[in-house]
């Protein structure tokens, strides 16, 4: 993983799109992710997430558009580019009534690990995945969170530039998902990994970047700072130990959106963006003894933005988007 002359874009996805009777489940999607860079596929549950894992991977041939993996065609060598990819479907492709070590042996005798190297193969996975001590266990008696773990064990036996997680801590207890984040976060450091998942903490825990999905179409691409950044960037919160009714402050900053987070405590978005309700906050306190203790700039949660981008009608999200940001591919056109 470390040859200077490998491509530094491992996998890149262009205008994929993906028709079910005549209606449209993926429409015009396209990724690009680099080496040693982790991509969260965000997205609610229909928004085209899985049928996007299965064109990536190979698994289903999509309807327009091209997959190449570290430069390899998946359309016209698909046996080359698979060699590069690892994944872990939602439904782990696991055989219970084996051990792990068996079923692992057979993921790398699958991968066309070479013979002579398959046990090195299967150590090192169990090590990555923090299986050392479990290979002669029966993957049935595993409890879900160490069966995931095999499931990703078998995904990396082969050492593939390319790592993709559909939904992998589904199921999960807290601990569990946890220590699934953990071992996400360290495979990021030598694979590149897609993460697909609904679960808004799981991609600011671990993703470097985020690219949610919303009726089959990219509505926003970019890092996760610039996700948290979309909704509030002129809003400020304020805290207050003896606050007005949300009306007077309402009348204070007119016209502005003010939401009560908790007891005392404010987000206040003007309706014009350049228009600044500091100093006029600060006065109002002062006069009216409101008691300010904190006022900054307010950032919207990664869950605030999700929720606005996905609740409203893909027609309009390309008249709020920032007209420069990369890899989105907002449209009017509705899809089924």
């Amino acid at each position: 993983m470390s040859d200077t002359t490998e491509p530094a874009i491992t996998l890149s996805a262009v205008g994929l799109s993906r028709s079910y009777g005549g209606k449209l489940a993926v429409d015009g999607v396209s990724l690009e992710l680099r080496r040693g860079e982790i991509i969260g596929l965000l997205g609610p549950n229909g928004a085209g997430k899985t049928t996007t894992m299965r064109m990536i991977t190979g698994t289903l041939a999509p309807s327009n558009g091209s997959v190449s993996i570290c430069g390899i065609d998946l359309i016209d060598e698909p046996t080359a580019a698979k060699a590069k990819l690892g994944y872990l479907p939602e439904i782990s492709p696991l055989y219970k009534d084996l051990r792990v070590d068996e079923y692992l042996r057979l993921a790398g005798r699958l991968h066309n690990v070479r013979r002579s190297a398959i046990a090195a193969a299967v150590e090192r996975a169990k090590r990555r995945s923090g299986l050392s001590d479990k290979g002669r266990t029966l993957i049935g008696s595993l409890s879900k969170g160490y069966q995931q773990r095999v499931g990703i064990a078998q995904a990396i036996i082969h050492d593939p530039d390319v790592i993709v997680l559909d939904e992998p801590t589904v199921g999960l207890d807290p601990n569990q998902i946890r220590e699934i984040r953990s071992l996400i976060r360290e495979l990021g450091n030598d694979h590149s990994v897609i993460l697909s998942t609904h679960i808004l903490p799981e991609v600011e825990a671990v993703c470097d970047r985020v690219q949610i999905l919303h009726n089959g179409k990219v509505v926003f691409a970019d890092a996760i700072s610039g996700l948290r950044q979309f909704r509030g960037g002129h809003s400020v919160q304020i805290s207050l130990r003896w606050p007005p009714s949300i009306g007077e402050i309402e009348t204070l900053v007119n016209p502005a959106d003010v939401d009560k987070i908790s007891d005392g405590v404010f987000r206040i978005t003007p309706e014009k963006a350049e228009y600044d309700p500091t100093d006029a906050l600060v006065r109002a306190s002062v006069e009216h003894d409101w008691g300010l203790f904190q006022l900054a700039p307010a950032q919207a949660s990664v869950e605030e933005v999700f929720v606005q981008l996905t609740q409203r009608d893909v027609a309009d999200a390309d008249a709020d988007l920032p007209d420069a940001l990369p890899g989105s591919e907002a449209s009017t056109e509705e899809t089924a």
